[in-house]
């Protein structure tokens, strides 16, 4: 009897040999294949699938949630997205041509409009009856395709139900240069897209990438807008300035945060704008790309990270393709994600308060899932506005000492709420207006 004491008493040094830390991951998140709770929602959504300047002459095999699919402009600009396979003899379409309109299929060179209309089935009688037959009934498995500041987006879903494209306000802030760049990650999806909702992360992964202040916890703050829009907020005390930075999630992918090298804290900035407008695309269950736009000018990130480097940079602390040495001496959130494995075991984690806007948003996530299962159309972010979509990644600093007589936690929460009130209550003003009336009142506050 005693003995067993002793070893539950020690049970919790050394325990090793007592703990077995495999798990099973939120399969209703992470599984994307169609079929699957998360696949189904996701596939109700426009994504970016490719940089439309890396689309060429030829084919392009590529995957989405789990699709192998043949992403072409034919030669008269229109772009396709179409099933592998041909329906024909089931040649894969990746070594077709792209014809003035459609692709030919290179095996016996039947034509697809960007639809999956079949054009033509060469080889057979004019008139033949079978060839009318084919036209009538068969066709290319298609998604429509849309080109938009350099990325080609996609829908993936049942085309009776395509939503509308969202257009957000950050798409049109003036003399912002948005370049189109992908950073892969080979892991699941949903272990990329929980940072941005962790404020937390970036006081220890990002301190020597980006800047001193952002190894500075400060005051967190966590908000659910809506059924789609989720925030993270970090207020740091950054001399006698407070730094308040805003990350944000508008479900199921898009992205934006704060700058990455234009705001440390040490000067005013008055709605500052994202470093990046981004979404995080499943590949398959093991693979996903950000697909974003780098955003450069006086309210984004310096014109000098417009480079290939400069942007994965901006996208995860340090530059892809390493050493293994340099990788673990400075970490990115290549090396953070990768590490949880292909496929995270959510089951086995501890999750704490710092976490709570993961929390939130993976709740919201599967519940919009199973309500989709039960015939309820998910919520889009076109419900958020009537015209442009409002949204908050943002920098703002304000000249805020410490006085003697005040609580600096309780200053902090203060001017975070604050900033974020100004933001919010200007949801229903015009995006040019909006962006005026905001960055006003901040100065009145700072």
């Amino acid at each position: 009897m005693a003995a067993n004491t002793q070893d539950r008493k020690n049970f919790s040094r050394y325990c090793g040999y007592h703990q077995n830390w495999e798990g099973e991951p939120l399969r209703d998140l992470a599984e994307t294949d169609s079929g699957t709770l998360s696949g189904e929602l996701l596939r109700r959504y426009w994504h970016p699938v490719h940089i439309a300047s890396e689309i060429g002459a030829r084919p392009k095999l590529i995957k989405v949630l789990g699709e192998e699919l043949v992403l072409f402009k034919d030669q008269s600009g229109a772009y396709g997205l179409v099933h592998k396979k041909c329906p024909h003899r089931r040649a894969s379409l990746e070594y077709g041509r792209c014809e003035a309109h459609g692709i030919r299929c290179c095996y016996h060179g039947w034509v697809f409009d960007i639809d999956g209309t079949i054009l033509e089935i060469p080889g057979e009688p004019d008139g033949s009856p079978h060839v009318q037959h084919a036209q009538e009934q068969i066709r290319l498995g298609a998604y429509p395709v849309k080109e938009f500041k350099g990325l080609l987006f996609a829908y993936l879903g049942p085309f009776e139900h395509q939503p509308p494209f969202p257009i957000y306000d950050s798409y049109g802030i003036s003399e912002m240069v948005m370049t189109p760049y992908a950073v892969p990650f080979n892991c699941n999806w949903i272990q990329v897209l929980d940072a941005i909702v962790d404020p937390v992360h970036t006081a220890f992964l990002h301190q020597s990438q980006f800047s001193d202040g952002f190894g500075k916890l400060g005051e967190i703050e966590f908000y659910q807008r809506d059924k789609i829009r989720f925030l993270g907020t970090a207020s740091r005390r950054i001399g006698d300035n407070i730094w308040v930075r805003v990350n944000e999630l508008i479900l199921p992918n898009f992205t934006q945060a704060g700058s990455a090298f234009a705001c440390d804290g040490t000067a005013s900035r008055y709605f500052g704008r994202s470093a990046f407008t981004r979404w995080v695309v499943p590949l398959d269950d093991q693979h996903c790309i950000a697909y974003a736009w780098g955003n450069f000018g006086e309210r984004g990130d310096p014109d000098e990270y417009n480079t290939v480097e400069g942007m994965q940079k901006i996208e995860q602390g340090e530059i892809l393709g390493r050493s293994y040495e340099e990788r673990q001496r400075h970490p990115g959130d290549v090396e953070a994600v990768e590490g949880m494995g292909l496929i995270s075991d959510h089951e086995r984690e501890y999750l704490v308060p710092g976490d709570r806007g993961v929390t939130l948003y993976r709740r919201q996530m599967q519940q919009l899932a199973r309500n989709l299962q039960k015939g309820q159309p998910p919520p889009q972010p076109t419900d958020l506005a009537s015209s442009v979509i409002p949204t908050y990644g943002s920098d703002t600093v304000l000249y805020r000492p410490l006085q003697s007589v005040t609580d600096d936690h309780g200053l902090l929460r203060d001017t975070g709420t604050k900033v974020m009130d100004i933001l919010f209550d200007s949801d229903n003003d015009p995006a040019p207006k909006r962006d005026e009336r905001i960055i006003n009142k901040l100065k009145k506050l700072g």
